[in-house]
């Protein structure tokens, strides 16, 4: 910025050259009379071509686009002319509104057409194609669309992001700026999700003292909400304490009298667990309690022996074409009279047959039984091997938002009771508390649950670990498959995911198997590798196509973490064409035919079968899908998740990202083909036991490492595991006070 003077420049959007919905920064050319048109950069949130702006800022010169002017300050001001209106709602921007519809708009209602859009939308059904529907959808989108850029304004000029500009105003309309004064940190709410940085920082702007209750207490959620990240249900109390006390710079006292207050005010519970002061948020602590209370009345029911039960399990054995272990009889046979029951085991130890035979016999006994695991991937796979519908435990239980919260909520619930005799669970490890606590309020008392799971698998991505704590309670009935079965004796992915589990180095020498270390000692090596890997050599070779191939790294950073990657992967896989649209988000680039990954769970994005056979909302955390379309004008991306087409809006492209090459943890529950894995240099938190056997588990039928030995042993030999901080181990026990 130079230091001249600041000048005030008003004029009507001619082009909008360059927009990011991240932080609003835009480039536009501006029509500011008499023919003339200049080039203004700025923070300008949704700029439209024919909308009118009075901006005050100043002159400068780029070295490479010469003259423009950097604004400082905007106001927005409706289109007036007839013209003027035109052009602005042939921009489509107000939803619903294209060229056609804007025309016969304009012709109607000349110059008077925004103010009948928001004071009088009803008048919209005199045009011809607009419904009386339709003619109130249209003003409420105006609205919302005015209210929104008015309040993307107010954010950026205090540099809180656009996008959570968008989610705030659609939860508090209007009234959004007026509840910010009176408590900035609402922010912070579970579905606006502001970073506490951001938002403590606009809180200080807006003369918020350093040891204010509101700040104090908002400190307090913070570090529990962001510990869930770490898997903790609750933190005990010194440790919070001194944590908030460091992240506001207020001293401990402060931070004591906050807790006292926030408790009082049922914001936190403090309980006693065994020799420790937990502090819990409300929900976490309900559901902790809620689950041991149904997991121990599962556990007490027995059902009577079933009639003729060992020639049934003669019939499913004979049906299965297997002569069941020992352990895996021991499994079924549990099944018939258990109303809780858990079977875990490792790769090659025969849990997918265990499953089929559970169904087989559950079956016989003409029971309706329901199948789900946590991800769309895990519940696919459950589907292929026991050849039964499987889905998703949030599309089990009917997930939604709550438009009056914006929160998350279960259509099955114990209001509401899921149909059924039994609920098998697979890829248990990956299940929260949180989740599990919703599945048990969703199942009728006296009905079966089985759980299965392997859980030296990493822990889920939420709160607890509520699987881990079930068997290591010792106190709930439980199967562990033990024995590695001969088919599975001749896969070295399955005897090194074994040797990784028990501290042995995984064998890496053997080049005739399904197993393959590729040493390389540079980055650049390692890189070139796993592109050839996957353009020319797997698909030459092997005949697995790209799609069948899956890159993990145990990182996101560094030369061969998976930001890098994906670049690299993209570029080889699926190169920019002429006839590829593309659209740039923040660092990202999306592409016409890119594999993406969902990244954060989304109740609402609508989404329709391929074949047109049924429409939902829904899209989950870990959906990997591809990128068929991308249409700028509609401001559109379109991706297919395996049969289910969704829309993504350009705002709302933060909540995907490109999917050639995933972490480790994103993997659980998936199953590829071909895996990758890159063995580099990285924090010891994330080159450990629990990554290594996750990533040799999710191949199918190749693993191939590609990096330094050295990697691979210190991953083997680092089975410290991160501990969390949950109850639910003492709560089965009785250990809470």
């Amino acid at each position: 910025m130079t230091d001249q003077e600041m000048e005030i420049l008003q004029g009507t959007i001619s082009a909008v050259v360059f927009q990011n919905y991240e932080n609003g920064y835009s480039v536009i050319r501006l029509a500011v009379g008499d023919g003339q048109t200049v080039t203004v950069v700025g923070t300008i949130p949704l700029p439209s071509v024919g909308e009118r702006l009075m901006l005050t800022g100043r002159w400068s010169t780029h070295s490479s686009y010469g003259k423009q002017f950097e604004a400082e300050f905007l106001e927005r001001l409706l289109p007036q002319s007839s013209g003027e209106i035109l052009t602005f709602l042939s921009s489509r921007v107000i939803k619903g509104v294209g060229p056609k519809i804007a025309a016969r708009i304009v012709e109607r209602f000349g110059d008077r057409a925004l103010v009948i859009m928001e004071r009088d939308p009803q008048q919209l059904s005199q045009v011809p194609g607009i419904s009386p529907e339709k003619a109130l959808l249209i003003g409420e989108n105006f609205r919302l669309q005015m209210g929104m850029r008015q309040l993307m304004e107010f954010f950026a000029s205090h540099q809180l992001p656009a996008e959570l500009a968008v989610r705030t105003y659609k939860r508090y309309g209007d009234s959004t700026i007026e509840l910010l004064y009176d408590d900035p940190y609402l922010l912070m709410d579970e579905g606006l999700d502001g970073s506490f940085g951001a938002v403590d920082r606009f809180a200080i702007e807006l003369g918020v003292a350093a040891d204010d209750p509101r700040r104090v207490e908002a400190g307090i959620l913070f570090e529990l909400n962001y510990n869930l990240s770490a898997g903790h249900s609750f933190l005990p109390v010194g440790k919070l304490v001194l944590a908030t006390a460091q992240l506001l710079s207020v001293e401990v006292y402060t931070v004591q009298q906050g807790v006292d207050r926030a408790q009082q005010a049922q914001r936190i519970i403090a309980e006693r667990l065994a020799d420790v002061w937990a502090v819990y948020l409300p929900p976490l602590h309900e559901a902790e309690v809620y689950c041991a209370q149904r997991l121990k009345s599962f556990a007490s029911v027995t059902f009577p022996e079933q009639r003729n039960l060992d020639g049934l399990l003669r019939q499913v054995a004979s049906e299965s074409g297997l002569e069941y272990s020992i352990q895996q009889e021991q499994a079924i046979r549990a099944a018939a009279s258990s109303g809780l029951l858990i079977i875990t085991g490792g790769p090659g130890t025969g849990k997918t047959t265990v499953l089929r035979g559970i169904m087989s016999l559950l079956g016989q006994m003409q029971l309706r039984v329901v199948l789900a695991a946590p991800t769309g991937r895990a519940a696919k796979r459950l589907s292929e091997v026991t050849g039964e519908e499987a889905s998703t435990i949030h599309r089990l239980l009917e997930a939604g938002i709550d438009p009056s919260t914006g929160k998350m909520v279960f259509a099955r619930n114990e209001d509401n009771l899921l149909k059924c005799d039994a609920v098998i669970v697979d890829e248990m490890s990956m299940v929260d508390v949180l989740l599990l606590s919703s599945l048990l309020k969703a199942i009728p008392q006296g009905k079966r649950l089985i759980l299965v799971g392997d859980p030296d698998q990493l822990p889920p991505v939420g709160p607890g670990f509520p699987f881990s704590d079930m068997l290591r309670s010792g106190l709930l009935p439980a199967v562990r498959l033990t024995e590695i079965f001969r088919q599975a004796q001749q896969s070295l992915i399955v005897m090194n995911a074994h040797r990784v589990n028990q501290g042995q180095l995984p064998e890496l020498r053997t080049v005739t198997s399904d197993f393959f270390f590729m040493r390389r000692s540079s980055e650049e090596a390692v890189t070139s590798l796993i592109r050839d890997l996957c353009t020319t050599r797997l698909p030459k070779n092997m005949g697995i196509q790209p799609s069948e191939i899956q890159v993990l790294s145990p990182t996101r950073k560094g030369g061969v973490g998976t930001a890098a990657l994906n670049k690299l992967l993209q570029d080889a896989l699926n190169p920019a064409a002429p006839e590829k649209k593309e659209k740039a988000y923040g660092e990202l680039l999306f592409r016409e035919g890119d594999r993406v990954m969902q990244i954060r769970n989304n109740y609402d994005i609508e989404w329709k079968k391929t074949d047109g056979s049924a429409v939902g909302t829904g899209i989950f955390n870990g959906d990997v899908g591809t990128i068929v379309s991308i249409e700028p004008r509609e401001e559109l991306l379109r991706v297919v998740f395996d049969d289910r087409e969704a829309a993504y809006d350009f705002t709302q492209l933060g909540e995907l990202e490109p999917a050639y090459a995933i972490t480790v943890h994103k993997s659980q529950g998936s199953e590829y083909r071909a895996v990758i894995l890159t063995a580099w240099n990285g924090s010891p938190y994330l080159l450990n036991r629990s990554i290594l056997y996750t990533a040799i588990t999710r191949a199918r039928e190749l693993l191939i490492i590609v990096g330094r030995e050295e990697t691979v042993a210190m991953m083997t030999e680092n089975a410290k595991k991160n501990r969390r901080y949950t109850g639910l181990k003492l709560r089965l026990q009785g250990r809470e006070k």
